[in-house]
């Protein structure tokens, strides 16, 4: 019976050890300003990954992932995470631009972890899609906003009621 309490001693006093390596290995580990950035185009970009892969690495976004619609235009739309740099997100906003012919519909930053940017996703429906006009986008591109400027102004444009469309 001691014996068993030993060993679930040790293997308790290994695992807490375990658990406090990981932690400050961790901590060592410096974050992105990205985490992740996924991208639907149109089918004509599918020959282009590596250019287009090429050109949102030198934007600051390495870890991007395309995905690629079967037929027409993705939807113009854009999210972003709460923590993602206002400059990166001015990339992001300007590689939508570049390549979905425009953004008029931004998500709501409490949809995607906190370093998170998808463009042009299908994956939300009128009820968190929020229009934003020309205008108002050139606002979020302005260079001089800091990222807690940015955000502000961003949650502002997204925090708006909006009224049923559609089928609802």
């Amino acid at each position: 019976m001691s014996m068993s309490r030993t060993i679930a001693a040790v293997t308790i006093a290994a695992s807490i050890g375990m658990v406090g390596v990981v932690s400050v290995w961790a901590d060592d580990a410096p974050l992105p300003p990205v985490s992740r950035i996924e991208v639907v185009l149109a089918s004509q970009y599918k020959s282009q990954v590596a250019a287009l892969t090429e050109e949102f690495v030198q934007a600051g976004m390495p870890n991007v992932h395309f995905q690629f619609a079967r037929q027409g235009q993705p939807p113009q739309n854009i999210g972003m995470g709460r923590a993602v740099p206002a400059d990166k997100a001015r990339e992001a906003i300007k590689l939508a631009l570049k390549y979905n012919l425009g953004v008029g519909i931004l998500l709501p930053e409490r949809l995607f972890p906190p370093r998170f940017v998808t463009i042009a996703s299908s994956n939300y429906d009128d009820t968190v899609e929020y229009p934003i006009s020309k205008e108002d986008l050139a606002r979020l591109l302005d260079a001089s906003l800091t990222t807690e400027q940015f955000h502000e102004l961003y949650g502002q444009l997204t925090s708006v009621p909006l009224k049923p469309a559609g089928r609802y």
